[in-house]
């Protein structure tokens, strides 16, 4: 057996569009949820979401995703939300998948620029005489919302899947988690999924792959892959600001230098570096969170600090606020959560 292609991310945290945001919030108010609620946990106003030239940083979307998951973290709003993604969400990435030959190509285009994608859960596709595999690694996802991720993830693929190629079926299907509504995966995937195993992994015909695509146009999958080169291109430049200033908060531990030191040390005025920021979809107050959030749970998942402690050294004067502003990135305790990661980590991932 041989992997078709490495995805060309081994991350989620890659710079997206705003069409997945778009369609959580449209998810959650046709459920009668609070919309609101979701671009609420975001710098992102509704008006942003309608231009499609806008970039946002990842952790924007997920916090959607787990704000979407605070309001109804459900398999059945997962499954469903995922079968809402289908080939025209993803613009001419899409195009480019539904135009390519055969399911081989459009395979081979999607890992090659997965990061036009919206997904968290990254995909390793294997291939063996009897089986195409399709495996999705959501280990650097957050605990608190992998199950959601890789319902959503893999629901969306299949959906999309079914478009480049109708009447395609899942030979068999497994998860780590358990459930005791297998019928909600049933009507996701047209097949009975196997509970309990020890990864999420979706199996198919390998005939498939050399399957034409109904829909396949060479001159439109050339002029699409030419699109898309220079949209990841682009995305890739522009997702440099944020990252240099991530660095920098890193290497401070956590601890807010304030902007006019990072512009200062990025050799840019500070209306540049907030001008640049805004470009990239996020903001220094959302780095300064995410940075200190990230740093928060990884000492907290030691076990050997106490919430105190993680609160000195991310810069913090007191618990109290430290114990605040965790709430408001998670919907948890920092003590809440670490007991919740740890008991993650030591069993099945999910709920």
């Amino acid at each position: 057996m041989a992997e078709l292609a490495a995805p060309a991310v081994g991350d989620w945290d890659f710079p997206r569009g705003t069409a997945s945001i778009e369609l959580m919030t449209r998810f959650a108010a046709e459920r009668a949820l609070p919309a609101e609620n979701l671009l609420a946990a975001t710098t992102l106003t509704p008006d942003l979401l309608t231009d499609p030239a806008v970039q946002v940083d990842a952790r924007q979307e997920l916090a959607v995703v787990r704000a979407l998951a605070g309001l109804d973290g459900s398999d059945a709003a997962a499954l469903e939300l995922g079968c809402r993604y289908r080939v025209t969400t993803f613009g001419i990435f899409g195009f480019a998948c539904i135009s390519s030959p055969t399911l081989r190509d459009a395979m081979l285009f999607a890992l090659r620029y997965f990061d036009l994608s919206f997904a968290f859960c990254i995909p390793h596709v294997v291939v063996g005489a009897d089986r195409l595999t399709l495996e999705l690694d959501d280990s650097r996802v957050p605990a608190d919302v992998a199950r959601f991720l890789v319902l959503r993830d893999l629901a969306a693929i299949f959906a999309v899947m079914r478009d480049l190629l109708p009447g395609i079926a899942l030979d068999e299907l497994t998860f780590r988690h358990e459930t005791s509504t297998p019928e909600e995966y049933l009507a996701a995937f047209g097949v009975l999924p196997r509970f309990g195993a020890d990864a999420c992994r979706a199996t198919l015909d390998p005939e498939l792959l050399s399957r034409p695509l109904p829909q396949a146009n060479d001159q439109t999958v050339a002029l699409c892959a030419a699109q898309c080169e220079a949209l990841v291109t682009r995305r890739r430049q522009r997702s440099g600001i944020a990252q240099q200033v991530r660095e920098r908060l890193v290497r401070l531990g956590g601890v807010d230098a304030g902007m006019d030191e990072i512009a200062r040390q990025l050799t840019l005025s500070t209306r540049t570096l907030r001008r640049r920021l805004t470009e990239a979809g996020t903001s220094y107050r959302a780095l300064v969170d995410e940075v200190r959030q990230t740093l928060a749970e990884e000492l907290l998942d030691t076990g050997v600090l106490s919430v105190e402690d993680v609160a000195y050294r991310l810069g913090y004067a007191e618990a109290s606020s430290f114990i605040h502003a965790f709430k408001r990135w998670t919907g948890m305790t920092p003590a809440a959560f670490a007991r919740r990661f740890r008991a993650a980590r030591r069993g099945p991932r999910g709920r």
